[in-house]
C-alpha cells in the first residue's frame, strides 16, 4: 500500500471554541485532530465534535501550510463535520471507497494530519450507541488503535477513503481486552452531502433530544448526568435514575432507548418515561428539544 500517496490529502485540524459555548465544558475550548480533503475545491471532511461551535479553525497540510477554515456543517446523526478552507491548500481529494463491502480482517490504514499512520485490520462491524444520544447501525472498529484518532482518515488497501475516526474504545474478545478505534463509515455521508453543503443540515425534522448522558449496564439504561439547562434537567431527571420504559414500551438497552425516543416524533415532542429512583418507580414527561438550538451556529463568511 502506497501510504505516502494518500497522506497528502489529510490535514491537521485545530479549532478554538468560546468559553461560553454549550459544548465548551464537555469537549473543551481547544480541539485538535484531523480531516481529509474530499473535493477538488479543498472541502475537508472531519469528525463533527472537533468543529462544533468553533469560532476559529486552522487547517494545516503535512508540509506545514496553514489556512483558515469555515465550518459549513456538522451533522448530529452521523457525527460528520465539513470545513471549507478560506485559502488554497493545493491538496488532492481522496477518492471514496465502499465501507459497506468491507469485511472483518480487511487490511486498512488510519492516518492523521501530522503524517502518522497505523496499519491495522477491521476487527468488527456492528451497532454502536454513544452516551450522548448517538447511534450508528453499523460502525467500523479497527485494531491496533491510532493514538490520534479524531478526524483521522480510514483508508483501504487501494488508497480509498472508508471512514473518519471518532473514538478510542476497548473491546473484549476471548478474555482479552484491546484498544480499538471506532470509525464512522463514509457511506453515511453520500446521501446527505448535498443537504449539508446547501443547507448546513440534513433536510428532515431534527430528532428529539433530551440532554441526558446515559450508559448501559446489563441491559439497563442508567443516567450518568444531564446537560445543564437541557430538557432532561428541566423535567427532573437525575443522575442514577434507571430508565425502564418509554411511552408504553419497555427499554431493552441503550440503542433501543434511543430508537424509542426518536420514534416519539420530531424535536419538541413530549417523551414520557418510567424511571426507577431509590427503589421506587415514577413517570417523567420530558419535553424534548432540537439539540442544535443549544449550539452556536457556524460563522457567516
Amino acid at each position: 500500500m502506497n501510504i505516502d500517496h494518500f497522506l497528502r490529502s489529510i490535514v491537521a485540524v485545530r479549532s478554538s471554541i468560546p468559553d461560553d459555548a454549550f459544548t465548551a465544558e464537555t469537549l473543551g475550548t481547544l480541539r485538535e485532530g484531523s480531516g481529509v480533503v474530499i473535493r477538488d475545491d479543498g472541502l475537508v471532511l472531519t469528525i463533527g465534535y472537533l468543529v462544533t461551535e468553533a469560532d476559529e479553525i486552522w487547517l494545516t497540510s503535512k508540509d506545514g501550510k496553514a489556512v483558515l477554515g469555515h465550518v459549513l456543517a456538522y451533522d448530529q446523526e452521523t457525527g460528520f463535520g465539513l470545513v471549507q478552507p478560506l485559502g488554497t491548500l493545493g491538496l488532492p481529494a481522496l477518492e471514496f471507497g465502499d465501507a459497506a463491502t468491507t469485511e472483518i480482517g480487511d487490511p486498512v490504514v488510519l492516518a492523521d494530519g501530522t503524517g502518522r499512520a497505523v496499519q491495522a485490520h477491521i476487527v468488527a462491524k456492528q451497532e454502536f450507541a454513544g452516551y450522548w444520544e448517538y447511534l450508528l447501525d453499523e460502525a467500523i472498529f479497527i485494531a491496533p488503535a491510532h493514538p490520534s484518532w479524531g478526524g483521522a482518515a480510514l483508508v483501504d488497501a487501494n488508497g480509498r477513503l472508508l471512514g473518519i475516526g471518532s473514538l478510542l474504545l476497548q473491546m473484549s474478545r476471548r478474555r482479552e481486552t484491546a484498544d480499538v478505534n471506532m470509525v464512522v463509515p463514509i457511506n453515511l455521508l453520500l446521501p446527505i452531502l448535498d443537504d449539508l453543503l446547501t443547507q448546513g443540515q440534513i433536510n428532515k425534522p431534527p430528532r428529539p433530544w433530551l440532554g441526558a448522558y446515559t450508559a448501559e449496564n446489563n441491559g439497563e439504561v442508567i443516567v450518568m448526568s444531564v446537560a445543564d439547562g437541557g430538557p432532561a434537567e428541566q423535567a427532573g431527571l437525575r443522575q442514577g435514575d434507571v430508565i425502564s420504559d418509554v411511552r408504553d414500551g419497555k427499554v431493552d438497552g441503550l440503542a433501543d432507548f434511543y430508537r424509542k425516543v426518536w420514534d416519539s416524533g420530531p424535536a419538541g415532542a413530549e417523551v414520557p418515561m418510567r424511571i426507577l429512583r431509590d427503589g421506587r418507580e415514577t413517570w417523567l414527561r420530558i419535553k424534548s428539544a432540537d439539540r442544535s438550538s443549544f449550539l452556536r451556529k457556524p460563522m457567516l463568511q
